[in-house]
């Protein structure tokens, strides 16, 4: 099992950049895929980045690639998400989402493809 803790969130204008992080906990955290989904009022949660268990291979949705950047530090069982010139549409809360693969190259695009979540963490941007 893993559990997962998000930091860094908060209030910026739009072109400020925010840089979030996912910690987990467990000894098998370079076995897990993980992912951040954001969810803003009335919207469906979408994902904006995900990440193989080894960092070799990522996923950005148009909405965000350019702009977003995922990374793991598995010595440090932390993920981050740097986020660059963010748009008031950026707002939500963020949350990361881990599920342990047993192949480098899987890596689930789909909120049902991750079974742990952390609590989210809220951005704000203000135009």
């Amino acid at each position: 099992q893993v559990q997962l803790v998000e930091s860094g969130g908060g209030l910026v204008q739009a072109g400020d950049s925010l840089r979030l992080s996912c910690a987990a906990s467990g000894r098998t955290f370079s076995t897990y895929a993980v992912a951040w989904f954001r969810q803003a009022p009335g919207k469906e949660r979408a994902i904006v980045a995900a990440i193989s268990r080894s960092g070799t291979t990522t996923y950005y949705p148009d909405s965000v690639k350019g702009r977003f950047t995922i990374s793991r530090d598995n010595a440090k069982n932390t993920v981050y998400l740097q986020m660059d010139s963010l748009k008031p549409e950026d707002a939500a809360v963020y949350c990361c989402a881990a599920v342990a693969v047993t192949r480098s190259f899987m890596l689930p695009r789909l909120a049902s493809g991750y079974n742990y979540w952390g609590q989210g963490t809220q951005v704000t941007v203000s135009s």
